[in-house]
């Protein structure tokens, strides 16, 4: 039997995919539980279509990425913590500190989309922070991290 699968299903396959499986365990438990439907030609047509519009939205998605990585290439910022002895910090800076720093600026970005070269930076000095806007669109973003005037 035939089945279109509505979400990901352990050791049988992804969502929106067609799979093979025998009718007792289609009906008894992917039908029952909403896992699946049956791959009927008119179930196969909407399929298609549903991936063809998943498609073209991923594509605008990753072009709307793209011009605010391209955008924030070129931004550079400033992170000012207060400050000891040696350019040791009071405290650290992290990932919602960058995020806040680019709210500052206009820019709003996830903090769970920022990742730092370490977990907590503790000195004074220029970093790079990796930022993941999507799948396909990842760059760096170089911040300087200055003590408080």
């Amino acid at each position: 039997m035939e089945i279109i699968l509505k979400q990901a299903v352990p050791n049988l396959g992804e969502m929106d995919e067609i799979v093979k499986v025998r009718p007792g365990y289609a009906r008894n438990f992917l039908f029952p539980k909403g896992f699946a439907v049956l791959a009927t030609e008119s179930a196969k047509k909407v399929m298609a279509e549903t991936m063809k519009q998943r498609e073209h939205k991923v594509k605008k998605m990753v072009m709307e990425a793209q011009q605010i990585a391209d955008t924030l290439k070129d931004v550079t910022l400033q992170i000012a913590v207060k400050v000891g002895e040696n350019g040791k910090i009071f405290g650290s800076v992290n990932n919602s500190m960058v995020a806040e720093a680019l709210k500052v600026k206009g820019y709003e970005i996830d903090k769970r989309m920022i990742s730092l070269p370490e977990d907590h930076i503790k000195m004074i000095g220029t970093y790079a922070a990796h930022i993941s806007l999507n799948k396909e669109v990842k760059f760096d973003l170089n911040f300087e991290v200055v003590p408080e005037a």
